[in-house]
């Protein structure tokens, strides 16, 4: 039986709880941890939790019981925490995003790589069947190269959104929309497309003029084949529609699933090429989808990892650092005006927290500060279906 706690008891939180009670006979949840210990209480009740409560995690670090901890807090909380939780001998499963810098990253990992425990950062969406499908999709050999990629990661957000105490600034949330919304998106196209050599971008407020941070950011990555990808990262698109489109070298595939194909005429004019179109269609379908899913499905990744004694999980520390470095070099590309190599180097001006501080814009000054919301309903974005 593997124990658990959850440290930071926000709306996100119950999606690692009711992922953990998912697998009742695997693991447990002994403790939960928020400087507000009311939340923990409403939590404990409402997962019927025979387990501790403490408003300072610090107590957790030392209790032997403890193997696993899920990190739900802000994200400029996540760093000190799964360094401390690491080097305490726990395996760590951490929020996106993995943290505000890359700087800090690079100390997560080094953390992890001293104490042999795994480091994995949520990337629930990489545990759905039609992402999982796209990714075999694009890995097989009935598409060619891609060409081009298009990432909408299209979300709405009232002006109200930024009032809660840690977000809309770079110091407690660590960035915008591109950073906290489409860390979802970009998380996916890394995974399937790799990383990019240069990349150039715009950013703006155009929307919440209650925030420091960016609503809405456009970024251009050019790959050293020639190919090139477009990532828009949005809270003030409505209707919120998500997807991934792949132009490959034989057909459109794209997240939710859509398929087209062509062939030229004798004229260089596009045919349909209908009978490519069905055995992608028989490809896509004939895959087995997955047993668990979103963090059900990472949650079973890092358990099986501990239970057999490895570290194989198919989202660790590496690669949440790959999409906080994108991330990072949009943000780079947007403030300077200047095209961005990748990788960054440590002398980046956007490598540390103090760096990203010191140089990203401030759009607005911050106006508000609540505590919380009366209503804390929230939405997860695409099922990636339809």
């Amino acid at each position: 039986m593997i124990r658990a706690a959850v440290i930071g008891t926000g709306k996100i939180s119950e999606s690692h709880l009711q992922a953990y009670r998912s697998f009742g006979e695997r693991c447990q949840v002994v403790a939960l941890s928020d400087i507000y210990p009311d939340k923990c209480e409403e939590l404990q009740e409402k997962f019927q939790l025979n387990c501790k409560i403490v408003s300072d995690y610090k107590i957790l670090l030392d209790d032997p019981e403890i193997e696993l901890v899920s990190i739900c807090t802000p994200p400029y909380m996540h760093a000190e925490m799964a360094i401390a939780f690491l080097l305490a001998g726990k395996h760590v499963l951490v929020e996106k995003p993995m943290a505000s810098s890359l700087e800090e990253c690079d100390r997560m990992l080094e953390a992890a790589r001293q104490s042999g425990r795994i480091l994995s950062v949520i990337s629930q969406n990489r545990f759905r069947d039609p992402t999982m499908r796209l990714k075999k999709v694009l890995e097989s050999n009935l598409l060619g190269k891609v060409v081009h990629a298009q990432v909408e990661s299209f979300w709405w957000r009232g002006y109200v959104y930024y009032d809660l105490w840690w977000r809309g600034t770079w110091e407690k949330e660590g960035g915008g929309c591109t950073l906290n919304h489409a860390v979802h998106h970009i998380d996916m196209f890394q995974w399937m497309m790799g990383m990019p050599d240069q990349i150039q971008a715009v950013m703006t407020n155009i929307s919440h003029d209650n925030a420091e941070v960016e609503d809405l950011s456009i970024a251009i990555l050019s790959y050293p084949n020639g190919a090139l990808a477009q990532i828009t990262s949005s809270v003030v698109h409505h209707g919120q529609e998500q997807q991934l489109i792949f132009q490959t070298e034989k057909a459109r595939v794209s997240a939710p699933w859509k398929v087209y194909a062509s062939v030229s005429r004798e004229n260089g004019f596009p045919i349909r090429n209908e009978s490519l179109e069905a055995e992608l269609e028989a490809y896509y379908t004939s895959l087995p989808g997955l047993e668990y899913t979103e963090h059900a499905g990472q949650i079973d990744d890092v358990l099986k990892a501990i239970e057999n004694g490895h570290q194989d999980i198919l989202v660790d520390g590496h690669e949440g650092r790959k999409t906080l470095e994108l991330i990072t070099a949009i943000y780079q590309a947007s403030t300077t005006g200047v095209s961005v190599k990748l990788p960054l180097q440590p002398d980046s001006p956007f490598y540390t927290t103090e760096g990203i501080l010191a140089n990203a814009p401030r759009f607005y000054e911050k106006k508000n500060s609540l505590i919380g919301f009366a209503n804390n309903e929230i939405t997860l974005g695409s099922d990636y279906k339809k």
